[in-house]
């Protein structure tokens, strides 16, 4: 019992790195041109969210893959209730009042996917002896899901503010239940992480571009002198 106790610890210290860790780059980037209020206030949400999702994720999902059984296609019901609890969390009134909608999907994927973390690096401890390729598939799971996470709730709050609707709970769903999937595999099969990461890159760039949608429009022009101020500072000091 002490030394699950203390697995359970060292998981959720792993979750929670990962979580803060994936809040730098896009978010900082546009840090204070955008609701940063609501988008933290969804971090708690999306911590009970992901609890409940990386809970049934396990039961019903990773519990059998460590078996070495094949589970059924349980992952395609669960991910579909994620996507439409993410869809009815960012239709929220404080949420659609101020178009935050792809920078609150950053956030409340950040913690789903540090859920998600948390449970598969907790039997990832309890199953395995501690060496480098066991430290490195936990840094990969700590770093990835959150992150993979958060594009792909941010690509719906995007969706959202283009006027989609059940098609991006759709898509939102399906990578999910695709990311979902992979993570659990790379339980016993570490060289999936190779079709994992080129996807969460390529998305990155593209993140921008759904965050871009999330500043207001006056808050834009001033953005823009930011960055423009900020080249020209760099460029001075590097002459």
């Amino acid at each position: 019992m002490a030394s699950e106790m203390w697995l359970s610890q060292a998981a959720i210290i792993v979750s929670l790195v990962g979580m803060s860790l994936g809040w730098r780059g896009v978010m900082t980037r546009y840090s204070g041109f955008y609701d940063l209020t609501t988008a933290w206030s969804m971090m708690f949400w999306g911590i009970l969210i992901g609890g409940l999702y990386g809970s049934m994720g396990d039961a019903f999902l990773l519990s059998i893959y460590i078996q070495e059984e094949i589970p059924p296609f349980l992952n395609l019901i669960i991910c579909l209730m994620l996507g439409v609890t993410v869809h009815l969390v960012l239709r929220r009134k404080k949420v659609r009042r101020t178009g935050s909608q792809p920078t609150t999907g950053w956030a409340l994927g950040l913690a789903v996917g540090a859920m998600v973390s948390l449970f598969l690096v907790f039997r990832l401890l309890q199953k395995y002896d501690l060496g480098i390729q066991l430290v490195g598939v936990i840094t990969l799971v700590a770093l990835i899901s959150p992150r993979a996470h958060a594009l792909i709730f941010c690509r719906h709050g995007y969706g959202m503010l283009m006027g989609k609707r059940w098609s991006i709970v759709l898509k939102t769903s399906f990578w999910c239940a695709l990311l979902l999937t992979a993570l659990y595999n790379s339980f016993y099969f570490p060289l999936i992480w190779i079709f994992i990461i080129p996807p969460v890159l390529l998305a990155e760039k593209n993140a921008h571009d759904w965050v871009w949608a999330a500043v207001p429009r006056p808050a834009r022009r001033r953005l823009r002198r930011i960055w423009s101020d900020a080249s020209r500072a760099k460029h001075g000091e590097e002459e």
